[in-house]
């Protein structure tokens, strides 16, 4: 297998991919690289039925192994939400700022700032075949949204035994070990 779909229009996260699979001789390929289409809804009941939903779309609509993820923040101070829908809850705030401000307080209210950061990534090998791969990192809210880099729950995200969130990281040490990069590897070892 020479080439890969990585079914996603989400900038940082297929320029995360592709650095992460810079060493392996297999072509990524975005959906940059084909006309534009409708995305499938996300009506998984969890990351993993997301994933696939995705990577059996793309299957479908470009006949080559696709692979797909699905990622999100929980957060032990929201009764570990947003989960699957990290990226809607963003979208209810008026900005990010706004956003981390709110999840920031509640942390401190509950006197509890653990978080997750999940992905799942699900390849699709034919319309039959589907293999999952599982990511998880630990680690808790910052008191304050920190750094510019990444994009997301990055600012306020800080790893376990890290003291920079992952704004404050570059890709390289974002790369190293990001739940997204956790499961991106699993993936790579089984290719």
């Amino acid at each position: 297998m020479n080439t890969l779909l990585f079914f996603s229009n989400n900038q940082n996260k297929i320029k995360e991919i592709k650095s992460i699979f810079r060493s392996i001789k297999i072509n990524i390929l975005s959906l940059n690289d084909f006309p534009i289409i409708k995305e499938p809804k996300e009506t998984g009941k969890n990351f993993v039925e997301n994933a696939k939903i995705k990577s059996l779309f793309g299957y479908k609509n470009f006949k080559i192994p696709c692979f797909a993820d699905d990622s999100g923040i929980c957060i032990s101070a929201l009764n570990n939400r947003p989960g699957i829908n990290s990226k809607r809850f963003l979208e209810k705030f008026k900005n990010n700022k706004e956003a981390f401000k709110y999840i920031i307080n509640k942390t401190n209210i509950i006197k509890n700032n653990n978080a997750v950061f999940k992905t799942s990534i699900c390849l699709t090998l034919n319309l039959n075949h589907h293999v999952v791969f599982e990511g998880k990192l630990f680690g808790k809210i910052s008191d304050t949204p920190r750094g510019k880099n990444g994009f997301g729950y990055d600012p306020i995200f800080i790893p376990t035994n890290c003291k920079k969130t992952f704004a404050e990281m570059n890709n390289n040490q974002k790369n190293i070990m990001s739940h997204r990069a956790i499961a991106i590897n699993k993936l790579i070892s089984f290719l």
